[in-house]
């Protein structure tokens, strides 16, 4: 894969010039927050270098821009330096119309924009129970390491439909060791997650042998890209996708091949940190309850997404823990 050329933070401004009330989702502009007085001062030009800096990536895409939104208000809000944020947003398209949306709702915030190139991982991808897990897109965060720059070191990736309740710096600083960090659930039923042909077959199966088999949800992890490049774990992902096309071993989009490579490797976080699985099940979307323990990010996984259900007036009880962060306005409402 070509590695593209990341726009950098003024560029990707100027290079933006579609206003916002060209669509049809209008948002309104989030408050500025600042850094704590105790919060490590990082200059302009060692910005994008400093162990200070907390890097996020999150995809940007016009299906899931108003979860985008929402979770980012959400992790400036709870952040003790949101000052030394910086986003990273991976997009199918540049220019990207989206970008647009961004700097209208948050004019200071820092983001770097990448473009991904679907038709490089189209080929490999095979279709899942649900159309909207085949998008090229859900397989972004398989080339992080490829599409951001090299002096980054880690980088946490969010999916889109995330509110975080608690400082990410905390997510920050738990992580470390592996190449993966993530909350992982090892009294799942691991074996749901790949079909009987690749449990019949020795050579597929017994790459489990001496691991533990224990399932945690690519939409929250803290990647170390440095690891990561090192051990090149983007082809590993690959050849697994590739034996996919050929004997169908998963049913579910581009989380199992990550467990294949990883399940059992990563440093484990508290489950506190991805209360995963409000979305419902991947099928019907139906109303879930949290897990029990406490709770410092809330993840809307699965079909059912807070927004639509919100704006269907057929919410889930738990969704009204995300509409306090929708930067949506409200079409009937008067600026005064």
């Amino acid at each position: 894969m070509n590695k593209p050329k990341p726009n950098t933070l003024i560029q990707t401004l100027l290079l933006i010039s579609i206003t916002s009330t060209s669509f049809s989702q209008q948002f309104q502009e989030a408050p500025e927050f600042y850094n704590s007085l105790n919060c490590p001062s990082i200059s302009t030009v060692d910005f994008l270098s400093s162990d200070n800096t907390i890097h996020i990536a999150m995809t940007l895409d016009s299906t899931y821009i108003r979860g985008t939104m929402a979770a980012i208000l959400s992790i400036l809000q709870h952040s003790t330096c949101p000052q030394n944020l910086i986003f990273h947003f991976i997009v199918a398209n540049s220019p990207n119309e989206n970008s647009s949306l961004l700097q209208s709702s948050f004019p200071y915030l820092k983001f770097q924009i990448y473009t991904f190139d679907p038709t490089s991982i189209s080929k490999l991808i095979s279709t899942s129970i649900r159309s909207a897990l085949d998008s090229p897109l859900n397989y972004a965060r398989n080339y992080l390491p490829d599409l951001l720059p090299f002096h980054i070191r880690k980088v946490i990736y969010f999916d889109s439909d995330v509110i975080l309740v608690d400082d990410i710096s905390k997510l920050a600083a738990a992580a470390g060791g592996s190449v993966v960090a993530a909350p992982e659930y090892c009294d799942a039923n691991f074996s749901s997650y790949f079909t009987r042909r690749f449990w019949s077959n020795p050579s597929l199966s017994l790459t489990f042998v001496n691991r533990k088999a224990c399932y945690f949800n690519t939409g929250v992890m803290v990647i170390d890209l440095e690891r990561w490049r090192e051990g090149n774990y983007t082809k590993r992902i690959e050849k697994w996708m590739e034996i996919q096309k050929r004997m169908r071993i998963y049913e579910l989009g581009s989380l199992p091949p990550f467990l294949l490579v990883f399940a059992g490797r990563i440093t484990s976080v508290d489950h506190r940190w991805n209360q995963h699985g409000l979305g419902g099940d991947n099928l019907n979307g139906n109303c879930r309850d949290l897990h029990s323990g406490p709770v410092s990010l809330l993840h809307w996984s699965g079909k059912g997404k807070p927004w639509v259900r919100l704006d269907e007036g057929r919410p889930c009880p738990l969704d009204v823990l995300w509409a306090p962060y929708d930067l949506v306005k409200d079409p009937f409402r008067v600026d005064s």
